[in-house]
């Protein structure tokens, strides 16, 4: 009488399923070398145990019959949208990351949500603030000194100017001084000139020449004169007649 048929269910005997296990992965692990010896096969088997543990058999290695299996399972078009979606969600994630931690910190350089910070968490902020404070302190003193050779240069550059400006003054002075110097010495030369003409001439040949006249001279008494006015009219009369 043959063997009857086993019913397919999970043994509940922790001892008979660890024994059963044993026994048909060595089969089956078997069943899949012969396979792929007789059959010029490439076989590929994973199996995990109920606690976790792997077993494996590769005809052709494990990645390589992996990497076939990818390639027929999915098409071209649907395997790089769907890799190119993974890294753009795997760069998400990190970018997502990285901007919750600068917010933390930058809450942290503002002295704020220190709560959850640890002591040494304490220390390493403490630190990089006494940092950042020494750094601008140095970029501050820098820009201070920068500024001031910036000021003595423009100082300096007056000064040339005022000197500049100074001299052509002085030059400008003198040349002024030279001028009326030489007009002070042409108008001495001028009335000496004018002076010794002068001189010369003869006093005699400024004698007025006698002028024939003819008719009379209307006479005209002078103011607070006691001449009546009768005799004015008559002796215009009179001078009238007399060359």
């Amino acid at each position: 009488m043959g063997r009857g048929r086993v019913e397919l269910k999970r043994i509940e005997n922790k001892i008979n399923r660890q024994v059963t296990f044993s026994k048909r992965r060595n089969g089956l692990l078997k069943k899949a070398y012969e396979l792929s010896v007789l059959c010029d096969a490439e076989v590929g088997l994973i199996i995990f145990s109920s606690r976790g543990k792997l077993y494996e058999f590769a005809s052709a290695g494990m990645s390589k019959t992996l990497e076939r299996y990818q390639r027929c399972s999915f098409t071209p078009h649907e395997n790089s949208i769907e890799r190119e979606t993974q890294s753009w969600y795997q760069e998400v994630t990190k970018l997502k990351a990285k901007y919750e931690s600068l917010q933390r910190t930058q809450r942290h350089l503002l002295g704020e949500d220190l709560g959850p910070l640890s002591v040494k968490e304490l220390q390493n902020l403490e630190k990089q603030l006494e940092g950042a404070l020494a750094q601008t302190r140095q970029r501050k003193t820098q820009l201070m000194i920068e500024q001031m050779e910036d000021l003595r240069k423009k100082e300096r550059h007056l000064g040339d100017l005022n000197k500049q400006l100074r001299v052509k003054l002085e030059e400008e002075g003198q040349n002024l001084n030279v001028i009326q110097n030489m007009w002070s010495s042409d108008a001495a030369a001028g009335s000496s000139n004018f002076s010794l003409h002068s001189s010369q001439t003869n006093p005699m040949d400024c004698t007025p020449e006698p002028v024939m006249q003819m008719g009379y001279h209307q006479y005209h008494p002078a103011e607070g004169s006691s001449i009546p006015k009768s005799l004015t009219g008559e002796t215009n009369f009179i001078q009238g007649w007399v060359l």
